[in-house]
């Protein structure tokens, strides 16, 4: 081999060592980034699942709340029907529910 060529070859060697040495950083910080970016990612979309999750939860809840109120709102018309019969008793409006049939017929 001629000197000229172990000459050329050393040269390329210590290129390709320098650019390895000056690239090496870049690209473990580029390794770096990519997990990094790719753990935001992951930790973002078990925030969402919990959000999901949550938000399903508060529907169902609001679903039995709205229960409910229409369960509350029937037995106060219960109870507001309850009351109109027994002041209509009270006045004697219903006296004809006292009365049985055999009685009216008397009458």
């Amino acid at each position: 081999m001629s000197t000229g060529l172990i000459v050329a070859i050393v040269v390329v060697v210590v290129i390709v060592a320098l650019a390895l040495l000056v690239l090496a950083p870049r690209m473990r910080e580029r390794k770096r980034e990519r997990e990094l970016q790719h753990r935001r990612d992951s930790r973002a979309e078990e925030h969402r699942d919990a959000a999901d999750s949550r938000e399903q939860r508060a529907e169902h809840a609001e679903q039995r709340a709205r229960l409910a109120e229409q369960e509350a709102e029937r037995e106060r018309a219960e109870a507001g029907l309850h009351r109109e019969r027994a002041e209509a008793s009270e006045r004697g409006m219903a006296d004809d529910e006292l009365v049985d049939e055999d009685e009216r017929a008397r009458s």
